[in-house]
């Protein structure tokens, strides 16, 4: 996989500022995406250099529309990532 399309967006949420106080950050990732390839895409990124990196797997939701059909969200992938003490990543 290619390191472009492997970050999809920096997760800014309650849980995610409580992480930056221990150095870690929430990355939205490819579902497809392993931990070696994301780690690697963080560090090529935004130049840092990452010590650890999990992975959660979220199943999309399932919608009634309005003439009650179904819709179901897409899966999506949530990276937290270790980063070496001192190091950032900025949120734009």
């Amino acid at each position: 996989m290619k390191h472009a399309g492997i970050i999809r967006r920096i997760q800014v949420t309650e849980k995610g500022t409580i992480l930056g106080a221990q150095n870690q950050f929430q990355l939205e990732v490819a579902v497809k995406a392993r931990k070696p390839e994301i780690c690697q895409a963080v560090e090529k990124q935004f130049g840092v250099h990452v010590l650890a990196v999990n992975t959660q797997n979220y199943k999309g939701e399932t919608r009634v529309l309005r003439n009650r059909r179904t819709a179901r969200t897409s899966d999506w992938k949530r990276a937290i990532v270790t980063l070496k003490p001192g190091e950032r990543i900025e949120a734009v």
